[in-house]
């Protein structure tokens, strides 16, 4: 499911969440969008279609409290606590990361997620087919197929020896993401790099290590 589909799916998810859950509610239900980045205009744009789709409108039949954590791990958990405390509706979260910091503030508000890890895996819920608790959502599964990620790569690149891959250690998935990365380095034969960053100034570091190390790779083929 392309990013676009989901975040519409996820507007219209958590305005037609059961009315029971909203019963004690105020009038014009409040739903909390909970990012972990920044929300551009078209995550917006597409999360105000799903809620169209299920007759809700911004500002006449429902409101929307928007946060964004700035890829700030701490200040994620302190915004999903504000959301709670302001007793929102529900909560979108279109990332697993936020997902559980919602989760973590809350037992009670239902949660609309996307993530790419296995929700199972990563606490979110007790199965796939059972959820139970009060999250529910979507999973894109991505870390399944990095193995088929890298092979892509080493068709594309075939003289490169080595790859390298991002992770957030702040991320429950972070363990398993590394995991599957040297799985798949394994299969194809490759070493696998694998370069931490949880800030800005963490990715700003980890990409100038990048192209430090693509540096002295140039230097040492010319030499």
């Amino acid at each position: 499911m392309k990013r676009r589909e989901f975040i519409t799916l996820l507007g219209g998810a958590a305005a037609a969440w059961p009315l029971t859950a909203r019963a004690q509610q105020p009038a014009m239900p409040v739903i909390g969008f909970l990012y972990f980045g920044w929300p551009d205009t078209n995550i917006v744009g597409t999360f105000h279609k799903g809620l169209k789709e299920t007759g809700y409108f911004e500002g006449h039949n429902l409101a929307i409290e928007f946060r964004s954590a700035q890829n700030d791990t701490a200040r994620l958990q302190e915004l999903a606590a504000d959301l709670v405390r302001r007793q929102v509706t529900a909560i979108a979260a279109p990332s697993g990361t936020a997902a559980l910091a919602a989760k973590a503030a809350t037992t009670t508000i239902p949660i609309v997620f996307n993530t790419a890890g296995d929700p199972v895996q990563m606490g979110l819920v007790a199965s796939l087919n059972r959820p139970g608790g009060n999250a529910t959502g979507v999973a894109n599964m991505h870390m399944e197929v990095a193995a088929k990620r890298f092979g892509l790569l080493h068709e594309l690149l075939p003289k490169a020896v080595r790859f390298a891959v991002l992770v957030n250690p702040n991320s429950r998935n972070a363990r398993f993401e590394i995991t599957e990365a040297r799985e798949a380095g394994s299969t194809i034969g490759r070493q696998i790099d694998v370069l931490t960053a949880g800030s800005d100034r963490e990715i700003d570091i980890a990409f100038a290590s990048l192209v430090h190390w693509l540096h002295l790779i140039s230097l040492s083929y010319h030499c």
